[in-house]
């Protein structure tokens, strides 16, 4: 039998997206050597601060920093299942990446994503574009990243059950 991707979305769609609305997601996550390490090897970024504690032991933090890219992946995943599950078509771009505090092997990340603005597609009358600003902080509260995203979103009207 095949899935029925409809009965499975749990993503909000355009019309549900009212901006100031703030979703503070469920899933955390504890950041592992492994994780770093098989990102940072994945991307071919060799940057000895992710990879090498005895040459991070000599700088300012004094450890390994974990990827600032693997940070940003994990806080845009964390949202897919409250926020954009079956519901967007697609990420339009990223703007104003901010890495305020770094993340190191340990920490656990805690995501929240708020609905900043929206507006009707020009060229899609069963779309929206919606702007996101999602915000990934550590177990002491710290703010380890910020990022804006636009994301092309479904209308509840362009399903076939919609009434």
């Amino acid at each position: 039998m095949p899935v029925n991707y409809e009965e499975l979305t749990t993503g909000k769609y355009y019309e549900e997206l009212e901006p100031g609305n703030v979703y503070k997601h469920s899933i955390t996550r504890t950041v592992s050597e492994a994780d770093n390490l098989f990102f940072s090897a994945l991307t071919y970024n060799s940057a000895w601060l992710h990879t090498d504690e005895e040459y991070s032991k000599t700088t300012m933090w004094g450890t390994r920093i974990v990827n600032s890219m693997f940070t940003l992946a994990l806080v845009c995943g964390v949202g897919v299942n409250d926020v954009t599950l079956g519901t967007t078509l697609g990420n339009l771009g990223f703007t104003e990446i901010k890495f305020p505090n770094p993340v190191f092997i340990g920490d656990t990340i805690h995501v929240e994503t708020e609905v900043i603005g929206r507006r009707e597609s020009k060229s899609r009358p069963d779309t929206g574009i919606v702007e996101f600003e999602t915000r990934g902080y550590n177990q002491r509260d710290e703010v380890v990243v910020t990022l804006r995203r636009t994301g092309l979103m479904l209308k509840r009207s362009s399903r076939s059950d919609a009434s």
